[in-house]
């Protein structure tokens, strides 16, 4: 695996980046729906375009705001943004910068979301998106027209964890940029890794979005999104997400603050013990696979220790008599939760033809490369060996 600085500073962690030495030492929480002049003089100052004067939270919070900065100061970019989902920020990016005509270039194995935004959505829109096949976008310069607005693409990838070479990617855009004269954005998922485990920026990505629900929140108690990059293109996002509303709400924003403080441990905690979960699992005889990146059975492994700091906490298994069985394993669970989401504090499992990839038809699912008898598990804070012991009961019930 890469040896690469902290992904956060103690600064970034506990805020000292953002304030005074006096003052609160938790950040507070602006529940607000709009702001108090001091005079007409502050809305005129307003109407003249001064970003200072806060007018009302749909367009800018305190609290959200200093969240906003530390979380670009942990990504290493400009600035970021807020959003009240993953799905909020997805698809008001997306919609920012791809309109009428315009093509994206995807990977067929996408979170459902995402991919069904892509399928029933923005087809209406006259939005073209193709997909490229291998699901690790080995190539996909033959897609790649004067009408291709967006390269969009997620590793790991939810929820077979395979891998994308984003390095490689990029050069492809990149020739492809040159060949047609035609400026293409780069924007990468980042969830199932978080900043902590891949920095999409430092290979040239444009944009990162990630569902902040997942690990950065990691406590099963938020819903959240957010967008890093340069501040060029963000506030072009930022205009666009005032008039589609999907904005931050300050306690959520509150109760990030508070989880930041605890990222760092409860990530690498997390990759410890997923580590040592699926090489159990990789044993047992109840198991036709496991999907880790971390192990080296993985097909898209070596990818993985070139691009990846840490492998993160996602574990993927496939058991033996399909759909029936792995509904069986869930259910016998005690440890692990049978709960449909990901990067908290618990040990979640989801089956994901019947959560993440529900809907899609036996083509789609094969794209995806999501069989039946697939089971996703969140791995959790629980103790390892705890959970060793849990999956085995289960398995052999």
């Amino acid at each position: 695996m890469k040896k690469k600085k902290p992904a956060l500073s103690t600064k970034a962690i506990h805020g000292t980046a953002m304030h005074p030495y006096r003052g609160p030492v938790s950040l507070p929480i602006y529940q607000t729906s709009t702001y108090r002049f001091k005079n007409s003089g502050d809305a005129i100052r307003y109407a003249q375009g001064d970003p200072t004067v806060y007018v009302y939270s749909r367009y800018h919070n305190p609290t959200v705001n200093d969240v906003e900065g530390k979380l670009a100061f942990v990504n290493d970019a400009e600035s970021a943004i807020l959003f009240a989902s993953g799905m909020a920020a997805i698809s008001t990016a997306i919609v920012t910068f791809v309109h009428s005509g315009d093509e994206i270039v995807s990977i067929p194995a996408l979170y459902g979301g995402t991919y069904r935004f892509f399928r029933d959505v923005l087809p209406g829109n006259n939005i073209v998106v193709k997909y490229s096949e291998p699901a690790s976008m080995a190539d996909i310069s033959h897609l790649i027209t004067p009408k291709t607005k967006l390269v969009y693409f997620e590793t790991p990838t939810n929820p077979t964890l395979s891998i994308v070479d984003i390095a490689g990617l990029m050069k492809q855009v990149k020739a492809a940029e040159k060949k047609f004269s035609i400026r293409i954005l780069t924007m990468m998922d980042n969830t199932f890794a978080t900043v902590l485990n891949q920095r999409p920026f430092e290979s040239g990505v444009d944009l990162v979005v990630e569902s902040a629900t997942k690990y950065i929140g990691g406590h099963s108690d938020l819903l959240a999104g957010v967008v890093t990059g340069p501040r060029s293109l963000l506030d072009k996002i930022r205009t666009s997400a005032k008039y589609y509303g999907g904005c931050a709400d300050p306690f959520m924003a509150y109760l990030l603050f508070r989880s930041l403080k605890t990222f760092v441990l409860r990530v690498q905690e997390q990759n410890r013990s997923a580590r040592r979960l699926s090489a159990a699992l990789e044993k047992h005889p109840k198991v036709i696979r496991v999907l880790y990146p971390g192990l080296k059975s993985h097909p898209h492994h070596s990818i993985a220790k070139k691009q990846m700091i840490g492998f993160g906490g996602m574990v993927t298994i496939e058991v033996r008599g399909g759909v029936r069985k792995a509904v069986r394993v869930c259910d016998a669970l005690n440890v692990a939760v049978n709960a449909m989401s990901l990067g908290g504090v618990e040990t979640l499992v989801s089956i994901p033809v019947y959560s993440s990839h529900v809907n899609m038809t036996p083509k789609e699912l094969a794209s995806h490369g999501v069989t039946p008898g697939m089971i996703r598990i969140s791995v959790g804070l629980e103790d390892v060996d705890d959970l060793i012991a849990d999956f085995d009961q289960a398995l052999r019930a």
